[in-house]
């Protein structure tokens, strides 16, 4: 069987497990569509949870930003994994027994007022549609290769299936559709990373195979090391990013994972309080699986790559890859447009080095080289690591399903809480308060179908690379939403004047940074404005981590407006008091 048809074939399984799946588990009512009916169990949750939270960026991104960053790349290893001990330490439990659907309905209860729970809104659709251009990048990426399908075709057919599960099945449906992609995807991510494992160091363990040797009893990483100097750039384990900036943003990642709605809100989905903390627990456990094979693929993938473009001797007359010879992957991934080689010598051979560097520069001159000639696409060196290998097809359509799979979860999760944030806070909690739960679940589902319709249309013209994106999003929630839930369950002294001013301050001022260097969304009126350079960032702070600055400036505002104005109703400090005693010790006084 072709690999285009051995692909149709694996992708399609899946599609027609998840729509089976939303169809059997249809939501019936509003807790059904919004929190699965709080009948989830821990083990469940902590997978969909997992499934919930490594997107795209976790799947096809992560990696290839470490196969390309080296040392730097661990930042998001360490942010978005230790992110969920701050949430299963300080907030999972206490929103769990609070009891609500949503975040903003905590938030507007929390601070007694609705203003407070539009901002919250506003907020969270920041977020989310930040959070899901990243997911619909990955869906377009995996589609245009592996199906071999325009984009927009391939997104308008990843729209559909999600629309199906999202708006049929909502919360419930979601939950048990993602327990079945967390299995494909991680069945998909580390399948490849063991035939690799074993063909490089004949380790078949490939956190074990990260430290092992290649066939010439060179370990792994040195070899890297000598190869990718030998072209120029910077030593795979070792770092350029200044200690404030790796600092920033790893805290960025860790405090954005604690405060994304998509994800607090699968903790109002389990039964009990305790089982809150369980399940962030398991899904830390699932993650793991991932998050620590993520470096082997990544050294592995630019291994394989530079092997392959760069066989021989640098400078040598044939050592580098004559582009009539290039392989089959590399012509596959160059029709996407991901994979792109400029003849600048004309010489007929592909010259790949860091032209960047001024000293390899006019050494490079010396050999007749007259710049980089190969662009790779960082989100590609997953999808493409299985072909550049020469695995078997099975293994690379798994991989398409796997990429897709893992897209499509977050996604949905995204999709599902800005429908409720619509229908459940906006038209039920600001504007029709009486509205029937049946209206209110049509709303739900049609929120959800314009959703699913933004976010692919920002599909079509993503802002950045996947993880890039998803960065923003995680630095968007550290500076709006994580520190008034925080302060919301352990400070009683803050009030809604507070709060507001405070979700405002970081909101504003952590998207007008990221604008200004990026040009995030407004390409169209000619951003990015300023210089994105090291030179030019305050502090000396990247947009990925500016998120911290924006948290602390939360906290500063929130913090001092409250100390100016009136304290908290005392119904209200009593309901702080009451959500941080434990389930046990509360039934035991009673």
């Amino acid at each position: 069987m072709s690999l285009q048809a051995l692909t149709y074939f694996v992708v399609g399984l899946s599609f027609a497990i998840y729509i089976a799946i939303a169809i059997w588990s249809r939501a019936h009512s509003t807790g059904d569509f919004y929190i699965a009916g709080k009948g989830v169990s821990p083990v469940a949750n902590g997978m969909a949870t997992a499934a919930d939270w490594m997107s795209a960026a976790s799947f096809i991104s992560m990696a290839g930003l470490i196969a390309f960053l080296g040392y730097d790349g661990s930042v998001y290893l360490m942010g978005w994994t230790g992110g969920y001990v701050l949430l299963a330490l300080l907030l999972a439990p206490y929103l769990r027994k609070f009891g609500k659907f949503t975040v903003p309905e905590f938030i507007a209860e929390r601070y007694y007022s609705k203003t407070a729970r539009i901002v919250a809104v506003i907020c969270l659709i920041f977020i989310s549609f930040t959070y899901v251009a990243g997911q619909m990048r990955g869906v377009g990426i995996v589609f245009s290769r592996f199906l071999e399908v325009d984009v927009t075709v391939g997104l308008l057919i990843g729209m559909g299936v999600v629309f199906v599960y999202a708006v049929l099945g909502g919360m419930k449906g979601i939950t048990y559709t993602q327990v079945a992609q967390y299995c494909v995807l991680i069945f998909a991510y580390t399948v490849p990373a063991i035939f690799i494992a074993i063909q490089l160091t004949g380790n078949p363990i490939p956190q074990l195979a990260f430290g092992g040797a290649v066939a010439d009893g060179t370990p792994l990483l040195d070899k890297l090391n000598d190869i990718v100097t030998s072209l120029g750039f910077n030593e795979y384990t070792s770092g350029t990013k200044s200690r404030i900036d790796v600092f920033c943003i790893t805290m960025a990642l860790m405090v954005g994972t604690a405060g994304l709605p998509h994800v607090i809100v699968r903790f109002f989905t389990v039964p009990r309080v305790r089982d809150a903390r369980v399940s962030a627990g398991w899904a830390l456990l699932f993650i793991a699986i991932l998050y620590t094979t993520a470096p082997a693929v990544g050294s592995m993938a630019r291994y394989n790559l530079l092997e392959t473009i760069q066989p021989g001797e640098v400078g040598a007359v044939d050592g580098n890859l004559a582009y009539a010879e290039r392989p089959g992957w590399f012509e596959t991934w160059e029709q996407t447009g991901l994979v792109t080689f400029e003849d600048k010598n004309g010489d007929g051979r592909i010259q790949y080095y860091n032209d960047a560097n001024p000293e390899f520069a006019a050494q490079a001159r010396a050999f007749g080289w007259q710049g980089n000639e190969l662009g790779v696409d960082r989100d590609i060196m997953v999808l493409a690591n299985p072909e550049i290998a020469g695995l078997p097809n099975w293994v690379i359509a798994l991989v398409a399903a796997g990429g897709i799979a893992a897209a499509l979860s977050t996604a949905a999760g995204l999709l599902l809480v800005i429908s409720a944030a619509v229908s459940h806070d906006l038209i039920k909690g600001i504007f029709l308060p009486n509205i029937s739960e049946r209206r209110e679940l049509l709303a739900g589902r049609i929120a959800a179908a314009f959703a699913i319709m933004i976010a692919g249309y920002l599909g079509f013209d993503p802002p950045g690379w996947v993880a890039q994106v998803v960065a923003f999003a995680f630095g968007l929630a550290a500076a709006s939403l994580f520190p008034v839930i925080l302060l919301g369950i352990f400070f009683k002294r803050v009030n809604k004047q507070g709060a507001i001013a405070g979700m405002l301050a970081g909101l504003l001022f952590t998207y007008g940074y990221i604008e200004f260097f990026k040009g995030l969304f407004l390409k169209w009126a000619g951003a990015p404005w300023g210089v994105n350079t090291a030179d030019n960032w305050l502090f000396g702070i990247s947009p990925e981590g500016i998120g911290v600055v924006g948290m602390i400036l939360n906290f500063i505002v929130a913090l001092t407006v409250s100390h100016l104005t009136a304290p908290p109703p005392d119904r209200i400090q009593h309901m702080v008091e009451n959500i941080r005693v434990p389930r046990e010790l509360e039934e035991h006084h009673l």
